[in-house]
This record gives C-alpha cells, sequence and structure tokens, in this order.
C-alpha cells in the first residue's frame, strides 16, 4: 500500500459566474476519485456557484469514479448548476450510458457550450426571481 498522496493533475479555472474543472487523468478510478471528491467539497464550501468538470482526456471511468461525478451533481443540487462536458471516449460515454445517468447529468458536448449553458441558466434564474 502505497500512501495516499493528492497527485491527481487537474486544471481549474475559477471565473465569476462559474469554474472549469478540467481532469487531466486518463482514468477516473478509485485513486483519484477520493481527491476529485475533495475537491468538489472544497469548492462547493468557497461558493462556486456552478461548476463544469471536463472530461475530455478521461478515457476510463469506474464506479468510484461515476461516484465522485454524482457526489459534484448533489453538491450543486442546492446551490447552482454542474454541467458534464468532454464526455467523449467511449467507454466514459457507454459507463454513463449503462449506469442511466444521461438523464441526470446535464452533459453539454463542448466547454464553451458548457459555459453559455450556464449563462443561459442564469439568466433564467434571475427573470424567475424578478416575477416572483
Amino acid at each position: 500500500m502505497h500512501p495516499q498522496s493528492s497527485l491527481m493533475k487537474f486544471v481549474i479555472d475559477k471565473q465569476d459566474k462559474y469554474s472549469l474543472l478540467q481532469l487531466n487523468e486518463d482514468n477516473l478510478n478509485s485513486l483519484i476519485a477520493p481527491d476529485l471528491k475533495s475537491e468538489f467539497v472544497f469548492l462547493c464550501n468557497e461558493g462556486v456557484k456552478n461548476l463544469i468538470l471536463d472530461l475530455s482526456k478521461v478515457k476510463y471511468v469506474d464506479s468510484s469514479g461515476l461516484s465522485a461525478i454524482l457526489t459534484a451533481n448533489r453538491l450543486w443540487s442546492d446551490q447552482g448548476t454542474f454541467v458534464l462536458t468532454g464526455v467523449s471516449h467511449p467507454s466514459v460515454k457507454k459507463l454513463i450510458e449503462i449506469s442511466r445517468l444521461e438523464s441526470i447529468f446535464k452533459i453539454v458536448p463542448t466547454v464553451e457550450e458548457s459555459i453559455d449553458f450556464i449563462y443561459m441558466e442564469e439568466i433564467e434564474k434571475e427573470l424567475k426571481s424578478e416575477e416572483e
């Protein structure tokens, strides 16, 4: 057993309306998932309103990886929007389909479209709150 160290490779881009987390790992597996989960909790507690998770570099996700993504989905269900993007590798797509999670996750093809999606959601929320 190796001592667990946080060597998860990722880039985070923090903007006013959202943060973009790009996971630079081939495998989102049980070695990476706990680190990803704690990063999600940290960002959520920091008050990040909307989160985009970019999986375009990820070629494989296992059940613990999926569980980490579900954690983010749950964390942001109360405070904003969680968007999954870059679901491009066949094995990642297949896992999400088999798990029937495409109806639960907001999956948007590209980062640019994800950003647009979040801006649209924000506008809709503002309009709703003005109506009330």
